[in-house]
């Protein structure tokens, strides 16, 4: 446990500017700084980070906060851990507390699950290691495949017993308890009451997140068994999720930022080797087709990823969708194969590093040039396939968001297939417009939908007629937009709450006690929200007034980063408008009308909400129970949305 005394020492000495330099090169913008977002794949710089309030805001991923939710987003670590790495940063000593054995008992469910899967991995650890078959048989493997002490231990690597229960007595007898064992995956329960370990007779391969934590483990069994997996992996946990983890992250994303390459391989061995020759910019999908949060999850080191390929055609042909899911993702896919026979775990032990790496980059071709010879390979001659291989490939490029880039590739397509670049670009024409007419099709119908629920909702006459049949759950947007709505009263109260304005009785008053006097008793749907405002709302009667400092200080990222959100603005009036005598009308110009208008829609939405609400109600009765009182709450909510669509009316117009 990190004192609260020390935290605040922590929060006093950073400085935003200094921390996201360390991982962004950023450029000075009027009071500011820019940079081009390091959660996604940009071109326009939309990363913002305001030294005045210390604070930064990335617009592409709406991403927001302190400099500690920074290093916590960039780098994947726990609230705790980017506070140790910015005392390291500025020499700050932590001197932490022994936890109780009462806040030991309170650990969250997620903590829990991390600590028995670091239990797991030392008890592994330790098997290969110091026991008898650990030693014989699963370091004698890694032995033999070539991996030294060093590699070992970088890994993590480890051996589980061939006993029923090895893991499972011995985390009992430290006090880990069966649930927690189980919900890791670590164990299996049958509804028998059975219980063994998941892993057993084989060699152990952690798989850690970005911060190094070990989520999850892959084990390869060293006989042949034809009723057992080669490879068994851990299954879907709480903190583990396959599709957004990838072997080797932890080991390689510093070394893929300073390379600006990321090598994309198949299986657990091939990073293994690739580090053990010193080539660290590697990272595996661990046998599993390639998905769209792996990808972002290196796009947040770079945007260029080379996909190593062993001989086998066959598996090549069907990995190919992962180029296009690159693609389509905006970043720049590279490929190469190595020799029949031969995987990168092979190939570098036999021709070693240097060779190894000047293999890859004259053999590495940019993504047109490789499945333009992949596929025409095949199709020899044969118009009919050669017209299918051409199609594909138009299916390929059509994923790519940028159109500069895009037209680059129709050039050197129509190069590499000798067929005409107009004839290409048709193809692809033809591609775009199937979709949008899909997708024009499919919001059409959404469209019509809900224009009849609404018709249905605006007539009292059918009440009764929609609580006997049902009420459709509440669409995902329509929830969404109540939540912007309250997302735009808070805004206004952190930017502008302190301004004057002027009061029904012709007094001068602070704006946010305009709004809490109109908000008074109301409750926010999104909870996040409701906390804010409980906060402003506790501040204004202990202090007549809140600053920002407050929320920013209150150790709660998820507050933190919504905060954030409403303190920087996207855009800025240029220096040279004013230079010029340019007249802009800005927001705080007009903000007793502005705020007058989003209150109001605020408690208009809220009401609709309430009116679906009331339907939900009425639909679930029986026949037997009244539907009077329901109704008539039905319609004092009617009523009131009816008299704030006047008012909104004579505003908008």
């Amino acid at each position: 446990m990190i004192p609260k005394d020390t935290i605040e020492q922590i929060k006093n000495a950073m400085d935003i500017v200094e921390v996201v330099s360390d991982f962004v090169p950023l450029q000075k913008s009027g009071s500011g700084y820019k940079a081009r977002s390091p959660f996604t794949n940009e071109k326009t710089p939309s990363f913002h980070v305001t030294p005045a309030k210390q604070i930064f805001k990335c617009f592409s991923t709406q991403k927001g906060g302190d400099a500690i939710t920074f290093v916590m987003e960039h780098e994947g670590m726990s609230y705790v851990e980017a506070l140790r790495y910015i005392a390291g940063k500025y020499g700050i000593e932590i001197q932490e507390r022994q936890q109780s054995p009462e806040e030991i008992q309170n650990r969250t469910q997620k903590d829990s699950l991390y600590i028995m899967m670091e239990y797991a991995k030392d008890y592994y650890k330790d098997i290969l290691q110091n026991s008898t078959e650990g030693k014989s048989v699963g370091l004698s493997y890694f032995k033999e495949r070539g991996f030294n002490n060093s590699t070992l231990d970088k890994f993590d690597l480890g051996f589980s017993l061939d006993k029923w229960d090895g893991l499972y007595n011995i985390a009992l007898k430290n006090q880990f308890k069966e649930d927690v064992l189980e919900k890791t995956g670590l164990i299996i329960k049958k509804e028998d009451g059975k219980i063994y370990d998941r892993f057993r007779g084989r060699v152990m391969f952690p798989i850690h997140n970005l911060s190094g934590k070990v989520i999850a483990f892959g084990a390869r069994i060293l006989i042949t068994d034809k009723n057992q997996p080669k490879y068994i992996n851990s299954p879907e946990t709480e903190i583990y999720h396959k599709s957004d983890a990838l072997y080797g992250i932890f080991q390689a994303k510093n070394e893929i930022r300073n390379k600006e390459n990321c090598y994309l391989v198949e299986g657990y061995t091939d990073v293994i080797s690739m580090h053990q020759a010193g080539i660290t910019n590697v990272v595996a999908s661990s046998g599993t087709a390639l998905t769209e949060g792996q990808i972002k999850l290196i796009n947040r080191f770079t945007d260029t990823i080379t996909v190593l390929y062993d001989g086998d055609a066959a598996g090549i042909k069907a990995s190919v969708r992962g180029i296009d899911l690159i693609l389509e993702q905006g970043l720049n896919v590279y490929a190469l194969v190595f020799p029949d026979g031969d995987d990168p775990d092979s190939f570098v032990k036999k021709v070693g590093a240097e060779a190894f790496d000047a293999y890859i980059k004259k053999n590495s071709t940019d993504f047109i040039s490789f499945i333009t010879h992949l596929f025409l390979d095949e199709a020899g001659d044969d118009p009919i396939k050669k017209a299918g291989v051409i199609r594909k490939i138009v299916e390929s490029l059509a994923k790519v968001p940028d159109a500069i880039k895009r037209a680059t590739y129709f050039e050197q397509c129509s190069k590499l297939l000798k067929i005409d670049e107009q004839l290409l670009i048709s193809e692809y024409n033809k591609i775009i417009i199937k979709e949008r007419q899909e997708q024009g099709k499919k919001r059409l119908e959404e469209e019509q939908n809900l224009a009849q629920e609404e018709s249905l909702l605006n007539q009292p006459s059918v009440i009764r007629e929609l609580s006997s049949v049902g009420v459709a759950p509440a669409k995902n947007n329509e929830l969404q937009t109540l939540h912007d709505q309250e997302e735009e009263i808070l805004r206004i109260l952190m930017v502008h709450g302190q301004r004057e304005v002027v009061n029904k009785e012709g007094q001068e008053i602070k704006l946010f006690n305009y709004i809490l006097d109109e908000l008074i008793d109301f409750q926010f749907n999104l909870p996040l929200h409701q906390e804010i405002f409980e906060i402003i709302k506790l501040e204004v009667l202990l202090n007549k007034g809140y600053d920002h400092e407050v929320f920013l200080r209150s150790g709660n990222t998820d507050i933190v980063q919504k905060v954030s959100s409403f303190l920087i603005s996207r855009y800025q009036v240029s220096d040279n408008w004013r230079k010029f005598e340019v007249i802009v009308i800005e927001e705080k110009d007009k903000i007793e009308k502005v705020t007058f208008l989003m209150i109001n829609r605020l408690k208009w939405r809220y009401l609709k909400w309430k009116q679906r609400e009331c339907l939900m109600k009425m639909s679930e009765l029986s026949e037997e129970e009244t539907l009077t009182d329901i109704q008539e709450e039905y319609m004092n909510y009617k009523r009131a949305e009816m008299a704030i669509s006047k008012i909104l009316g004579i505003v908008i117009s």
